[in-house]
């Protein structure tokens, strides 16, 4: 057996080499992780990168297309309104401009100390996209503003006498004063009379609502239907009557048939219109079927 003897100096020397070789191993591994973890993180940053710029690339593309989209819908909307009977929006209005206090200005930009170049894509993108946004939403108000015009105008068109209301000639026009058939004097003729044969079906000139139907001296059997806006038309000397007051009717809707009731000579309808009380010629409110497309 041997013995050893080692003094204390030597083995705190011993133990302190062994603590300081576990530091030293100790910080190599956390530099290393540290080192590995910051190029994971390195790694993953430009690929976000890329993914971004990639992102912003496809954006931009789309704003180009929605702005030849509203460019498109722009001329359209010109056609739209001229058609309604308005005036083109105005150049300026087109442009929708931005600016004013409190506009975020590139400078703002919190990404612009980071990165000039992204921060002036992204900045030119909304400011582009609010811009585009702004001309939509104008956009849609021209067309519905035009629309509201189209249909006031299709409500009055279809309101305004435009056909002749049976099949037949004009025997007798609208005259201030002509020789009376039967009565055998010159007295006013304030409408148009149109031979037909009896039961020949008489039909609204427009749309409107029936005010009279039923017997009128001079007249005979007779319906007035008024039409808004201060017209009115009556159809006289009906053999028949197919209508009720109060009654919508459209135009070419049946309201009678052909006869010669009341002061009449011979089957025709006596055909009238009133405008705000006073009756006009009629003539001027029948339409050459020419005019009106099938």
């Amino acid at each position: 057996m041997r013995e050893y003897r080692v003094s204390r100096e030597l083995v705190r020397l011993g133990i302190a080499a062994v603590l300081l070789v576990v530091a030293f191993l100790g910080s190599a591994a956390t530099q290393l992780f540290h080192k590995a973890e910051t190029s994971l993180e390195h790694h993953k940053l430009v690929r976000k990168t890329a993914l971004l710029e990639s992102e912003l690339a496809g954006i931009e593309t789309r704003l180009d297309t929605l702005r030849e989209s509203l460019r498109d819908l722009s001329v359209s909307d010109e056609k739209f309104r001229l058609i309604a009977g308005l005036q083109p929006l105005d150049g300026d209005v087109q442009a929708v401009g931005i600016g004013g206090p409190g506009t975020e200005t590139l400078a703002t930009n919190p990404l612009f100390t980071v990165d000039a170049a992204a921060a002036g894509r992204t900045y030119g993108a909304s400011m582009e996209l609010d811009q585009l946004l702004r001309r939509a939403r104008l956009l849609a108000f021209s067309w519905r503003e035009a629309g509201d015009a189209l249909h006031r105008k299709y409500e009055e068109f279809a309101t305004t006498p435009s056909i002749l209301p049976t099949t037949g000639y004009i025997a007798s026009t609208f005259s201030r004063s002509r020789w009376h058939p039967i009565l055998g004097v010159n007295r006013p003729h304030l409408g148009v009379d149109i031979v037909a044969p009896t039961g020949t079906p008489v039909v609204a000139a427009a749309n409107g609502r029936i005010s009279f139907a039923g017997r009128r001296s001079g007249y005979g059997n007779i319906v007035d239907i008024d039409h808004g806006a201060g017209r009115l038309t009556r159809y006289a000397h009906l053999s028949k009557i197919t209508v009720r007051v109060g009654q919508q009717v459209e135009r070419g809707d049946m309201v009678g048939n052909v006869g010669m009731t009341g002061l009449a000579a011979a089957p025709h309808l006596h055909y009238e219109v009133i405008v705000n009380g006073r009756q006009a010629n009629p003539r001027t409110y029948i339409l050459d079927g020419d005019v009106i497309p099938d």
